[in-house]
């Protein structure tokens, strides 16, 4: 009786370690099955394949419904490292951060920061199932002798690593870190106060908020990730020519290059489209997350 009155605490102690990881990598994996078509058409806007209508014709008409869900498996695979280690990580730094902080609500500064670190832990986790994911939403439009035939997220990472090293998996992850700093930073605080704004001085009730803040911090990670996200599509989709040479040496590369060639507007292609994703998809974690924390507590977790 008294070994199991001991491990009883341990156990919770575990789980209360890692329940917000786990309810994190749920949540994004729930709203990724219902972004994925919209995800998809926003990287065929940015490979160049036309607007968001030209493109849904086409894949419509040419690929056919599962076209829309080409790559679910890696994206997938990504939410359960990045989103399951960025807003674990999250939950834990502002954790320590208001416990720092005597109890005190964080200010925005400091949920800036959290969220900066939160970024670069998950995008650094899940750069390899990001890269995956890029290259088989990508494969369909390049040529038929080009094209990679990837059947799914594992299948494309033993393809990577047989072929080009372990480190390939890490391709481009500079720029994916930069851009999930950017995105978690404008996402999570621009959130926490609109939440504020929304419910304490506005007045709405507890949907209506979640819509409202939602859509503010969707807008503000889209505005400040998309230049990234350009970016390190392009680095992780480029293709080495007949003479073995790639178009871009690195991000940097990329952005003067595609600065001088299209001038700044040229990073926000998609933007509509990708400020579309990303407002949804913020609000569907949050919602799935708070939904999966209800069901925690219905059953004693």
């Amino acid at each position: 009786m008294g070994d199991e009155k001991k491990a009883k605490p341990a156990a919770s102690g575990v789980w209360s370690t890692v329940k917000p990881f786990v309810n994190g990598g749920a949540s994004g994996m729930l709203a990724t099955c219902v972004i994925q078509p919209i995800d998809m058409i926003k990287v065929r806007i940015q490979l160049g394949q036309g607007s968001a209508a030209q493109v849904t014709s086409n894949m419509l008409k040419n690929e056919g419904v599962a076209a829309f869900y080409k790559g679910l498996s890696a994206g997938l695979l990504r939410q359960a490292t990045y989103t399951t280690a960025r807003l674990g990580s999250f939950k834990m730094l502002t954790s320590k951060a208001i416990e720092a902080n005597d109890g005190k609500p964080l200010p925005l500064y400091q949920k800036a920061l959290c969220g900066l670190t939160a970024g670069a832990i998950g995008a650094s986790v899940g750069s390899p199932a990001d890269l995956a994911l890029i290259r088989m939403q990508a494969d369909a439009t390049l040529p038929a002798a080009q094209r990679r035939n990837y059947t799914n997220a594992f299948h494309a990472l033993y393809r990577i690593v047989a072929d080009e090293g372990v480190l390939a998996l890490w391709k481009g992850a500079g720029p994916t870190v930069v851009r999930a700093m950017a995105l978690n930073m404008g996402m999570l605080a621009s959130y926490d106060q609109s939440v504020e704004f929304f419910r304490d001085s506005v007045g709405l009730g507890e949907a209506a908020t979640v819509i409202g803040a939602s859509s503010v911090s969707g807008f503000f990670a889209s505005a400040c990730s998309l230049p990234f996200d350009y970016v390190k599509t392009q680095i992780q989709k480029m293709q080495p020519d007949a003479d073995g040479k790639y178009p871009y040496t690195g991000s940097v590369d990329c952005a003067i290059k595609t600065f001088k060639s299209g001038g700044p507007l040229k990073f926000y292609t998609g933007f509509p489209v990708y400020c579309v994703r990303i407002a949804p998809h913020v609000m569907m974690t949050w919602i799935f997350l708070n939904q999966i924390q209800k069901l925690e507590k219905t059953y004693g977790l």
